[in-house]
């Protein structure tokens, strides 16, 4: 039985990406393997968000080029965004690669896989040598619904209901690597998560390059409501669920009638994560976000009143190209004020074809990093505050298994997307449980005293919002 490595950079698409897969090989006979050295296949599924992701993915196929001369057979492939993005030059780059498969063509490495490892054992000698390179990066229609078969269930699980991004802004390189939007239709997700939920799921994020933009092209509104307002409630009636998630909206994107659905739809976890990117109106224009800092504080401001247990994180961006002073200080200031209850702070990385990368004035790494570690001294301080608000309190946490950093302990997510680790038994795993949080250290909640939770009351991160 053929043994696979898969190593994913990036974000949530790219794991469910990476997990469809691992479904379709596991079918086909192959087994996965966490150890590169035995494996016959060796696939990286990469990122071309920021620079530092493709050189971690890039680093890392070449460090396991040194593999091939014991076991000569291996086949290597790059995955994802950057295969999409840099295509057969990645061949030329990397000699020991054999297959590069673009983000529209997911559904077919199982195939590129099978062909490419037999003719490698095989010894074809219709090959000018061994290796049988394939690249595969056209547009695919229909590729929208290739993602959707989950070899495992967990008790938390993703599922993506769209493909692409329409938006443009002008540091981003996902419209290029992703294209254009692509919507599921809601009967298709639906079965999906029920699917999953019959399987043993409790909880399911959608996901989306802009998910709250699903749709809007394929789907009418029905008595004001958005194509992805109704997506929600239609999940939401799935017998079993017991909490829905999204990720990532855009603040263009987030009507009243989304607003209304946190309180209205009981199962929907009260966390949003809402893109910033800068508190200048001056930047924000320059990046084409469509909105202002005044637009966005008034959301953050009607999320909050709706649903005053509402966590809200965020993605900021330091060192875009011609931030001054006063553009990184009115930033600083939004996020101090809004108090996020965490965010992503990137130092801004320029982008093959994107127009933020011929603007003038670029920035020096020196002027990100210390605007980078200052901004993020301020984010960390309410994170921090928010998680203490929390100790004393009695949460609902989804149980997903052992923690990631001590396997003798249990780690799980409350509604409002907070870590929390305590100690307890297997059988919790899988389960929604009240827990007693006791304390806090880094961005984890400790907990005591975990019950499996039967009495329908959902306990919720009560945070104060100052």
């Amino acid at each position: 039985m053929p043994k696979v490595f898969l190593k994913t950079y990036g974000c949530q698409m790219n794991e469910r990406d990476s997990e469809q897969v691992a479904q379709m090989l596991v079918a086909r006979g192959y087994e996965m393997t966490a150890q590169a050295e035995e494996a016959d296949v060796v696939l990286l599924n990469t990122c071309s968000v920021r620079d530092m992701a493709e050189q971690k993915a890039l680093g890392k196929m070449g460090l396991l080029g040194r593999l091939q001369k014991k076991r000569p057979h291996t086949v290597y492939g790059l995955l994802g965004c950057m295969a999409q993005s840099r295509g057969a030059s990645l061949l030329s780059d990397i000699p020991h690669l054999d297959l590069v498969v673009g983000t529209q063509k997911f559904h077919k490495v199982a195939d590129h896989v099978d062909t490419i490892l037999r003719r490698k054992m095989t010894h074809d000698t219709a090959m000018d040598d061994l290796r049988f390179s394939v690249v595969d990066t056209a547009e695919e229609a229909g590729s929208q619904e290739t993602i959707r078969d989950h070899a495992t269930v967990p008790a938390s699980a993703f599922v993506s209901i769209m493909q692409g991004c329409n938006m443009r802004c002008t540091f981003c390189i996902v419209p290029d690597t992703r294209g254009a939007e692509r919507s599921r239709r809601i009967g298709s997700i639906v079965g999906e998560v029920r699917e999953l939920v019959e399987r043993g799921c409790k909880e399911v994020t959608l996901l989306g390059q802009i998910v709250n933009l699903y749709g809007r092209h394929e789907f009418p509104k029905l008595d004001g409501r958005s194509p992805f307002v109704q997506l929600l409630e239609a999940v939401h009636e799935v017998e079993g669920l017991e909490r829905l998630r999204f990720t990532s909206p855009h603040p263009i994107g987030f009507r009243e009638d989304l607003i209304n659905c946190f309180g209205r739809l009981p199962k929907l976890a009260e966390h949003v994560h809402l893109p910033l990117q800068s508190g200048s109106d001056r930047l924000l224009k320059a990046m084409h976000r469509g909105y202002t800092a005044d637009k966005f504080r008034t959301l953050v401001q009607r999320l909050r009143a709706n649903c005053p247990d509402i966590a809200i994180t965020t993605d900021i961006i330091v060192g875009f190209p011609g931030e001054t002073e006063e553009d990184y200080a009115a930033t600083r200031a939004l996020a101090d004020e809004l108090s996020f209850d965490n965010a992503f702070v990137f130092r801004y990385s320029p982008r093959k074809d994107t127009p933020a990368a011929t603007m003038g004035e670029q920035l020096s790494e020196e002027v990100k990093e210390d605007r980078n570690q200052d901004l993020l001294s301020v984010i960390n301080r309410h994170a921090q505050s928010k998680l203490q608000a929390l100790v004393g309190q009695t949460l609902e946490v989804l149980c997903t298994g052992p923690s990631r950093h001590n396997e003798t302990r249990l780690a799980g997510r409350t509604r409002g997307n907070k870590i929390a680790v305590f100690a307890g038994t297997d059988q919790l795993t899988g389960q929604l449980v009240d827990l007693d949080i006791s304390e806090t250290a880094g961005f984890t909640l400790y907990g005591a005293n975990p019950r499996v939770a039967t009495d329908g009351v959902r306990r919720l991160d009560a945070v104060v919002n100052s």
